[in-house]
C-alpha cells in the first residue's frame, strides 16, 4: 500500500473537512457565546472545499474576524457583553465556559487573595458602569500584576477607544483559542 492510498489522519480535524454541525460544534464558541460569527463564515463558503488557508488557525481566524468586523456595532457590543468579568461572580460560581475558566486559571485568577479579589471586584464594577460591557483582556500568558496594570490603565479610556481595544482583545482571544483547536 502506498502513502497515497491512506487517508490523511488529520483530515477529520481540518476545518474545511467538517460538515456544518461539526464545524459549529467545534468553532461556534471561539467568540464567547457568539456562534453566529462561525455561522456567517460558513454561509460565505467556509465549509468543505474552502481551501487550505481555512485549515490553519491564522486562516480560519482571518475569516471569523472578517465576520466580526463586518457586524453592526450592536452585534459586536453583544459579543463584548457575552464575556465574563475577570475573576468575577461567574468564576466564583464556577459558571464560566471551559475556555474562559482555563484562560483565567492560567493567569492565576482562580487563586486570588481577598485583597486581590476586592480589587478586581471594584475595577469590574467601575469599568462596566463606565463602558456598559466587561473588561476584556486576553489573559493567557499574563500575570495577575499585568492584568491589574492593564485594567487600571484602561478604565480611564474614552468609550470609543475602549470599545476598539475590547474588540481587538476579543479577536486575540479567538486566535489563542483557535491555536488550541486547529492542529499545525
Amino acid at each position: 500500500m502506498t502513502v497515497s492510498e491512506h487517508p490523511d489522519p488529520s483530515s477529520a480535524t481540518r476545518p474545511s473537512s467538517l460538515d456544518r454541525a461539526a464545524f459549529l460544534a467545534r468553532f461556534g464558541g471561539v467568540f464567547e457565546h457568539s456562534p453566529w460569527i462561525a455561522e456567517r463564515a460558513l454561509a460565505k463558503g467556509l465549509a468543505k472545499g474552502a481551501g487550505p488557508d481555512a485549515d490553519t488557525a491564522a486562516g480560519l481566524h482571518a475569516r471569523l474576524v472578517a465576520e466580526f468586523r463586518a457586524a453592526s456595532e450592536e452585534e459586536r457590543l453583544a459579543v463584548l457583553r457575552a464575556h465574563p468579568d475577570l475573576a468575577g461572580k461567574l468564576a466564583a460560581a464556577k459558571r464560566l465556559t471551559a475556555e474562559s475558566a482555563g484562560e483565567q486559571a492560567s493567569a492565576g485568577l482562580d487563586a486570588l487573595t481577598d485583597a486581590e479579589r476586592a480589587r478586581f471586584t471594584a475595577l469590574n464594577e467601575a469599568y462596566t458602569s463606565r463602558f456598559g460591557f466587561p473588561f476584556i483582556l486576553a489573559v493567557k500568558g499574563r500575570s495577575k500584576a499585568e492584568i491589574l496594570e492593564n485594567f487600571e490603565a484602561r478604565v480611564g479610556n474614552d468609550r470609543a477607544a475602549e470599545f476598539a481595544t475590547a474588540c481587538a482583545q476579543v479577536e486575540r482571544i479567538a486566535l489563542l483559542r483557535l491555536k488550541d483547536l486547529v492542529p499545525g
